[in-house]
């Protein structure tokens, strides 16, 4: 059986590479806790100083695994605490993180990428917060990333009306740092990790922790606020009806209750 995730590490680039193109990357349990793990040891190995995440295929991730008729049963707190984990791995490591997305970031695969230090955009990539088309809110974070890198009023459109941005306006609207033609994405991606593999370690942490302090301050306090609001979704019949209908391709029928 393949690896749902590859990991290596060349040049000091640790690079992580989800590997499930046939459900778009969708992240699982274990997948999750694998990206933390690496992530998170990544912040004390002396071969890395950059770290990369990418999907196969067309998709950066497509978020959280809610495929299969019954997941509204199984899907519960834990998945949201694992993302969790991932993001706050990010946004403490003091090595910088880079997504590179080369096709859709859904729910809480736009959540990783946007959190990461740098993002690149293929021009075929899709950002989308896609949690209130099946009942829920915004996690991972996104509702203090999002709007500090975009501004209230575009998190609000993404987060209320679940519109996707292609990658030329998620660079528009600051949820991109950097925006690559297809045919030169991997090209753009490598040009930027192997300069900051060969930077100063030290001013990068520092600078990173300066900036996310500065702009991120409340990070934790979102995560907290999400975590509470999406617990009390979670067991709604709404969120129930949501889940149910992404699985049957069809459109949700959501009564408030």
């Amino acid at each position: 059986m393949t690896e749902p995730m590859s990991v290596t590490t060349d040049g000091g680039v640790l690079r992580l590479v989800l590997d499930r193109p046939g459900r778009m990357n969708a992240l699982t349990a274990d997948m999750t806790d694998r990206l933390a793990d690496e992530i998170e040891q990544a912040g004390v190995r002396e071969d890395v100083r950059v770290v990369l995440l990418r999907g196969t295929g067309r998709a950066f991730t497509a978020g959280a695994d809610i495929g299969g008729p019954d997941a509204h049963e199984s899907f519960d707190v834990s998945s949201l605490d694992r993302a969790n984990r991932v993001v706050r791995a990010i946004a403490g490591s003091p090595k910088p993180c880079v997504a590179g997305v080369n096709g859709v970031a859904a729910g809480v695969g736009c959540s990783i990428a946007v959190a990461c230090d740098l993002v690149v955009a293929a021009g075929s990539a899709s950002f989308l917060l896609a949690f209130s088309r099946i009942g829920l809110m915004p996690d991972g974070g996104a509702s203090a990333t999002v709007a500090a890198s975009a501004g209230r009023a575009r998190a609000m459109r993404m987060a209320l009306l679940g519109e996707a941005l292609s990658g030329r306006e998620a660079y528009d609207a600051g949820l991109a740092t950097h925006l690559a033609a297809d045919e030169d994405f991997d090209e753009v991606v490598e040009e930027l990790v192997g300069r900051l593999a060969s930077g100063p370690p030290l001013a990068f942490a520092a600078t990173k922790k300066a900036i996310n302090g500065a702009t991120l301050h409340g990070l934790e306090e979102a995560l907290e606020r999400e975590r509470r609001g999406q617990t009390v979704l979670l067991r709604t019949e709404d969120a129930a009806e949501g889940m149910r209908a992404f699985g049957a391709k069809r459109r949700p029928v959501f009564r408030g209750d």
